[in-house]
């Protein structure tokens, strides 16, 4: 009889376990509705199509949303917050103000040098302001993280990939700007093998800079509902104040991620444009 109650109360906590994990899952992956209080949005499929072999959907999803209203925000803040014309800005335009300079002083200028990094600052700027709304975003519940979306932060790293080449190939022609990419001084002999480890070098860096963002942003919401789902699992009073406690420093924790990615991709952003326009350094 013992062991019965055991094994029922093991099962009981596994079904519940796998409830939890199904509803994390859930949480961070892409969806075609949107769940908002009291109602539950479907959004509008749009049958997929294959262009050159290759299947492409256009469906409108939970995260697409997400990115429009991101950008929305991203729009709103500049047009109503930062007064183009006002000499001492007000309100958001003092914040905004500084985030600007900061980033084109502290980030884009010292990585791509004045004259380019003034011209890449409303990009970077871009970067920073949207990538970090769509991270908070995720910390409300009537949102979504959308850069927890794979798709999203590879979308997010192959513009940086095609500045790098773009401008890398504008400032030192097609030739020259594939040829810095291996050291000089390399043995003629080892060159076109340092030439294919430098080219999957530079993809690398831009893989990199897609899984960053993606894996940072997934891995705090799978901790945070975990944590939380420990009061589920284990219905026990003892364990509310230990898991809500931790679930609360792990939130406060993820405000500073959100902020902490938005930077580093702004700065790895800046420092992979900045080496395909000054290749010397």
């Amino acid at each position: 009889m013992i062991f019965e109650q055991h094994e029922a109360v093991a099962d009981t906590a596994a079904a519940q376990s796998e409830n939890i994990g199904t509803f994390i899952q859930e949480h961070i992956s892409n969806s075609d509705s949107w769940h908002l209080p009291g109602l539950h949005v479907h959004l509008p499929h749009i049958e997929p199509f294959n262009l050159f072999g290759i299947t492409i959907n256009l469906s409108i999803t939970n995260h697409v949303v997400m990115l429009w209203i991101a950008g929305l925000f991203t729009v709103l803040l500049f047009t109503l917050g930062y007064k183009k014309n006002r000499r001492v800005q007000k309100g958001w335009g003092i914040f905004i103000e500084m985030l600007v300079l900061f980033i084109r002083d502290e980030i884009a200028i010292k990585n791509m040098g004045e004259k380019d990094g003034r011209r890449f600052t409303p990009l970077l700027v871009t970067f920073f302001i949207f990538i970090w709304i769509a991270n908070l975003m995720g910390l409300v519940p009537l949102f979504t993280t959308s850069t927890s979306n794979i798709n999203v932060t590879a979308g997010l790293a192959i513009i940086t990939f095609f500045a790098t080449q773009i401008y890398g190939i504008k400032t030192s022609g097609p030739i020259g700007y594939y040829k810095n990419l291996v050291p000089h001084g390399v043995p003629i002999f080892l060159w076109p093998l340092m030439f294919l480890i430098e080219l999957m070098g530079l993809i690398a860096k831009h893989v990199a800079l897609t899984v960053r963002l993606f894996a940072n942003m997934t891995a705090g919401h799978i901790v945070l509902f975990a944590l939380l789902g420990l009061i589920i699992i284990f219905k026990s009073l003892l364990v509310a104040p230990v898991s809500v406690g931790f679930a609360v420093f792990s939130y406060m924790l993820e405000i500073l991620v959100a902020t902490i990615q938005a930077y580093i991709f702004t700065v790895l952003s800046s420092l992979f444009i900045g080496m395909s326009l000054n290749p010397e350094h």
